[in-house]
């Protein structure tokens, strides 16, 4: 009677695990035959259509890795985008995602950047705290809404600060790069923008700006983040080749990053199980 009942709890058991391994299975449906890549068509240094941006070089590492062809399915970077391409499994990863971000789960991060504080080389402004006295009677220049915004707030800045869009058609409009523009140009005199845009748009356009990590206050909204890829929560295989493909090629990621200015790069830890 103890046999049978062990029998049975034996294949209880089995039939429960095969079950779950299945559903998995199932739950995990990942194109097999190439690694399709959600991105925006217009969003550089990030990606454009013509592949130059840094995370179109990243997925090229990744899918050689994975021995898999890159595929795109772009949409542009604005609200909505996660619901509209990785939820609906019209792609698999995105390339560029927040460690932790709450609407998909996220690979381990292959670089760490922030806010930057960018001024004229020529005006030798050596702070990086957006509360330092020399820049009492600066002209800035700020992304609407973004973290920084708070800094200038509660230093009484804003009355100085000149607001450029967060969310517009990036077919015809770049605010990051015409606010670098108008600082290069003497119209603002410092610059409150994402770090792998600032260095960047000076890399490339060989603009006479420095940029440097903006200093944090306590209280204030985070200013720095840990970049990852973004996969879906149900995915964990996937999310482990993911991992294992970044862990493995860390240098050949921090070499395509140095290419377009970012140096600032973690070597993280070892990729999860």
């Amino acid at each position: 009677m103890r046999h049978g009942i062990l029998v049975a709890l034996v294949a209880t058991g089995f039939l429960a695990s095969f079950s779950q391994d299945a559903a998995a299975q199932r739950a995990e449906l990942v194109t097999p035959t190439e690694l399709r890549v959600c991105a925006d068509p217009r969003n550089m240094p990030f990606s454009n259509d013509k592949k130059e941006g840094l995370e179109n070089q990243v997925a090229e590492i990744i899918g050689g890795d994975l021995g898999l062809p890159v595929a795109y399915v772009w949409f542009p970077q604005v609200v909505g985008f996660v619901r509209n391409t990785l939820a609906t499994r019209a792609c698999d990863l995105v390339m560029g995602a927040v460690a932790g971000d709450s609407i998909m789960d996220t690979t381990n991060p292959y670089y760490h950047t922030g806010y930057m504080m960018v001024t004229r080389t020529a005006d030798n402004i050596d702070t990086r705290s957006v509360g330092d006295p020399v820049l009492a009677e600066k002209r800035f220049g700020i992304i609407a809404a973004t973290p920084p915004t708070d800094l200038l707030l509660r230093h009484n800045l804003l009355v100085h600060t000149r607001s450029y869009a967060l969310t517009i058609d990036t077919r015809a409009h770049n605010p990051a790069q015409e606010m670098l523009a108008d600082l290069a140009a003497g119209q603002i005199d410092v610059a409150l923008v994402w770090g792998p845009i600032a260095n960047y748009a000076i890399k490339q356009g060989h603009l006479p700006l420095k940029a440097v990590l903006i200093e944090p206050e306590p209280g204030a909204p985070r200013l720095d983040y840990r970049i990852a890829m973004g996969v879906r929560a149900n995915e964990p295989e996937w999310r482990r080749r993911i991992n294992q493909a970044i862990t493995r090629h860390r240098k050949d990621i921090a070499a395509v990053l140095a290419e377009y200015g970012l140096d600032n790069v973690d070597e993280g830890a070892p990729a999860k199980p």
